[in-house]
């Protein structure tokens, strides 16, 4: 007989961010904010990505609640809030490495 054993998650949270990381700019949104905060026009820089699109994507992030944003004068600096989502990019790196193995 499986024995089941109920942990207290609130998996319409948890799907929620999973959602919000199931696009390739946004872990590589992640991937770059690991490193340190960074302002929105060194992200763009470093990604080629349009602003109008960084700025969507940062959005869906800051809004599950995955990154938070500060102003600095007229820049607005971004950093990772919640360290799960740098938890999941590394569990499919490490996937990644063990498929390529």
């Amino acid at each position: 007989m499986i024995k089941v054993v109920m942990v207290d998650i609130d998996f319409e949270v948890e799907a929620q961010i999973l959602k919000a990381l199931a696009h390739p700019t946004r872990l590589r949104i992640i991937e770059i904010l690991q490193q340190e905060p960074i302002c929105v026009k060194h992200i763009g820089g470093l990604m080629d990505v349009p602003q109008a699109n960084l700025s969507q994507h940062l959005s869906i992030l800051r809004n599950c609640g995955i990154v938070s944003c500060s102003r600095d004068g007229n820049r607005i600096c971004y950093s990772i809030r919640d360290s799960r989502a740098a938890h999941i990019l590394a569990v499919l790196k490490d996937h990644a490495f063990d498929q390529s193995v």
